[in-house]
């Protein structure tokens, strides 16, 4: 069974660990899932219909909603007693009109799934039904693995206690058997049979990769699965063994956020991911905490909680600002010290008051920090990649989505006063953490923020505040880009083996002639009428990031005002698609800004020019370019190429297209993303 491992449907692009496609943007794409942590059916229902799904959320985690053991602990939903949908949480008949509800406003339910075990002990389920002595109604003895117990040990040196022994005293399943797999399947079925889109799978590790596989094979409509797989380092069972089987837990990471957050410094952030040992942005669920590690389980400590305020918004920010994982936020409830108690007794959606913010439920997905946060990231899905980093070498950082967005936190004691550097449009910005654009997108609810003519921000973010701005929080322009402009992804390659100490740049543009004569362009009197507007999206080159500072466009003319004086045009960077051992430690464009590169299909010395362009300053969505090589030969030779829209020496490109050329060569190809 193929498993939906990048939440595809949403298009979030989590498949891609190295970038997405820029494309031209519209509307918003939900990117995010939150966990309502022990809410009833009717709660989870209303919140879908009055936020979660006007403000984009992708889903909501929910409890368990099979029978399970009495008992106002949190902790009685994770001891199943059948698979009746009759639980804390309400009927059979609430549940299916919650999943009716949310996905009719666009909200996908994701349902806690209990598979290792069976409950412990014996007694009477919340549905009426009786258990005990490894006999429930629909298992018997010969269902469950023989009694032995998990032992602290076990954990670092015994997979198969691990995997065949119980969880804390709980029955555990014989998932290798056939009878087990297919009553799993079968539970699983009935839920998807309702509209369930997605499970996360309750303690996964005590689980193998094939029993878990043996019954996902069974299970209809191809639902989205997340495994909760606690794994901090040093054991015999790792997270990464599971991303076969769909997405996994990295617990490391909420454990790693914390400990920055908390003790360390921001500016350690910038490689934050696969780099600190996590697995691969695809396969992870990331959050800042979960209901087991807020109470001490599974990481506690270090982890950051409702409980630290504003601490957890920044750290909130932070994860929903940066690109990895499939981020999921915690919605909780105060549980007053007591790390077993369940729910409050009173509804969320009390008789027309909303019981949040208070003594009972805590709300998080509505904090206006987080569900800004949210936001951000449905605009920013665009850019994959960070751009721009900025940080002061301690507690105040800064970095880009590409065009997309910007985002500023300041952890600091005093103030943050910096001028930075961004790729996005000037204009004014809603503030997107703590206020919302107007519906004809000329105002904002809260503070605004302004990109200069040259793409710089002058930040003066309070201490411990943060601020977030994106292309559809722009005012003036109802929430997206100049409706005149076309903005894509566009990157040229040319093919070209150099010697060390030289550079490739280019130049480019519509010809003044045409352009005056056929497209009424007068580029005399503004040169810029025959540029083509840009925004770098590879700024990680220590040799090329300074020159493609304040380079705003392809054009004909070299230096642009405040660019450097270095550059000989627009800056291209190396790029090959292999990368011999001999070479030493592997470089790659997404993290290094030249090296290996995915979109290179070619071999080695393809230099590489990686830009969102306005393909609407085009003629019939192609423009001309020549490359030049710094300490080499110079400017190319006159190139003929065929099928162009008017006579030209210089290459012809495609806008929005991926282009390849060769240096001193008539010869192209054009490729789509």
């Amino acid at each position: 069974m193929i498993i939906k491992k990048a939440i595809l449907i949403a298009g979030l692009g989590l498949g891609l660990g190295l970038g997405m496609p820029a494309q031209a943007w519209s509307v918003e794409q939900p990117t995010t899932f939150v966990h309502l942590f022990e809410w009833s059916w009717p709660d989870v229902a209303t919140e879908c219909e009055t936020f979660l799904g006007p403000n984009n959320y992708a889903a909501v985690q929910v409890s368990p909603p099979n029978e399970h053991i009495q008992g106002s602990q949190w902790w009685t939903r994770y001891q199943p007693v059948s698979y009746q949908l009759i639980s804390r949480g309400g009927s059979r008949e609430q549940f299916a009109d919650m999943v009716s509800r949310c996905n009719a406003v666009g909200v996908k339910i994701y349902v806690d799934a209990v598979i290792n075990h069976m409950a412990s002990g014996s007694g009477t389920g919340v549905a009426g039904s009786s258990y005990g002595n490894k006999q429930y109604p629909i298992y018997g003895p010969q269902d469950f693995h023989d009694t032995c117990s998990i032992n602290g040990e076990d954990y670092g040196n015994n997979r198969w206690r691990v995997q065949n022994c119980e969880l804390v005293g709980l029955a555990d399943l014989d998932t290798g058997a056939s009878y087990v797999r297919q009553t799993l399947a079968n539970y699983m079925n009935d839920l998807t049979s309702l509209g369930v889109a997605g499970f996360r799978l309750d303690a996964s590790k005590h689980m193998s990769v094939a029993d878990i596989q043996g019954v996902l094979a069974k299970v209809n409509n191809n639902p989205l699965v997340f495994q909760e797989v606690i794994d901090q380092g040093g054991e015999v069972i790792t997270a990464g063994e599971y991303t076969g089987a769909g997405l996994v837990t990295e617990f490391k990471y909420s454990t790693g956020l914390g400990n920055t957050f908390r003790n360390g410094s921001l500016a350690w952030l910038s490689q934050f991911g696969e780099a600190w040992g996590f697995l691969p942005s695809s396969s992870a669920v990331v959050f800042v905490d979960n209901h087991d590690n807020q109470r001490g389980h599974g990481g506690g400590g270090s982890v950051i909680t409702f409980q630290d305020g504003r601490l957890y918004d920044l750290a909130n920010v932070f994860m929903l600002a940066y690109p990895y994982g499939y981020p999921k936020v915690m919605s909780s409830y105060d549980y007053h010290g007591n790390n077993d108690a369940g729910g409050p007794g009173v509804p969320v959606h009390n008789n027309g008051t909303l019981e949040c913010f208070g003594d009972n439920w805590k709300c998080e997905h509505r904090w206006s920090y987080i569900a800004g946060g949210v936001d951000f990231r449905n605009n920013t899905t665009d850019h994959w990649s960070t751009t721009r980093w900025w940080d002061n070498g301690h507690n105040q950082i800064a970095f880009g989505r590409g065009s997309s967005g910007h985002v500023a936190i300041n952890k600091e004691d005093y103030a943050m006063n910096v001028t930075v550097a961004t790729d996005m449009a000037p204009g004014s910005y809603c503030n997107v953490l703590k206020g919302q654009l107007s519906a004809d997108g000329n105002s904002c609810s809260g503070e605004t923020i302004v990109v200069n003519g040259d793409g710089t921000i002058n930040l003066i973010v309070p201490a411990w505040d943060a601020v977030a701005i994106h292309q559809g929080a722009k005012l003036g322009s109802g929430g997206g880009e100049d409706p005149n402009e076309d903005w894509q992804r566009t990157v040229i390659f040319i093919q070209a083996e150099t010697s060390s100490g030289q550079d490739m740049f280019i130049r480019g543009g519509i010809d003044h002639d045409y352009a005056n004569s056929v497209l009424g362009r007068n580029c005399q009197s503004t040169n810029f009428e025959c540029a083509m507007p840009v925004r770098h999206n590879n700024l990680k080159n220590a040799t090329t990031g300074p020159w493609k500072s304040n380079d705003d466009y392809l054009d004909w003319y070299g230096v642009e005002a405040g660019q450097s004086g270095e550059a000989q045009g627009s800056a291209l960077d190396w790029t090959t698609n292999v990368w011999p051992s001999s070479w030493g430690t592997e470089r790659t464009v997404a993290n290094d800004g030249y090296g290996v590169e995915a979109l290179n299909i070619w071999g080695q010395h393809y230099w590489m020019l990686d830009v969102d362009m306005d393909c609407s300053r085009a003629v019939n969505n192609v423009f001309e370019l020549k490359a030049y090589v710094k300490n080499g030969q110079g400017w190319e030779n006159d190139i003929y190429q065929a099928a162009t829209p008017y006579a030209s020496n210089n290459h012809f490109a495609q806008c929005g297209k991926i282009n390849m050329f060769s240096f001193n060569s008539s010869y192209v190809e054009v490729r789509d993303f």
